[in-house]
């Protein structure tokens, strides 16, 4: 099994054949993925004051599921290595604080390499929307998370 991160960085078309190579006949290939729940309206707020560097592809569950539809197809011309997948999702909560969130979210790598003003100023984007929304607004919250599996198996 995989963590779905680790999909992120790796191209399926190419590493595809070698999971088949690896797997004994019939094997499964298993994908996980742990995603923000942006069909919570305050969640959807949060990604679009975010941008791409703060929550990336596939960090939340409608760019999972758009991004992980086809994963295991190959590409023209070569054979199906994978059979049609399973989904499931797992919904739970993480309990955070607007201090700790921005932490996290200061952490990532699209933020990481902004200069350091327009870095501040997405903080603080993000701060100000995560005090003005009544769901975050004060002390601790529940981030909503969904644990989005994906699982194929070998032709």
């Amino acid at each position: 099994m995989l963590a779905g991160n680790a999909l992120h960085w790796f191209d399926m078309a190419v590493a595809g054949p070698e999971i088949a190579r690896v797997l004994v006949p019939g094997g499964i290939l298993a994908g996980l993925w742990n995603v923000m729940d942006d069909r919570v309206d305050w969640v959807a707020g949060l990604e679009r004051v975010s941008g791409t560097a703060a929550i990336g592809a596939r960090d939340t569950f409608s760019s999972w599921r758009d991004a992980t539809a086809g994963l295991h197809l190959p590409r023209t011309g070569v054979p199906a290595r994978f059979g049609g997948p399973e989904r499931a999702e797992f919904s739970h909560g993480q309990r955070r604080t607007a201090d700790s969130l921005v932490a996290t979210l200061a952490t990532r790598a699209g933020v990481l390499v902004m200069p350091g003003q327009q870095r501040r100023a997405l903080l603080d984007r993000i701060r100000a929307f995560l005090a003005s929304t009544p769901e975050t607004a004060d002390d601790e919250f529940t981030l909503p998370l969904l644990t989005g599996v994906l699982r194929v198996q070998q032709l």
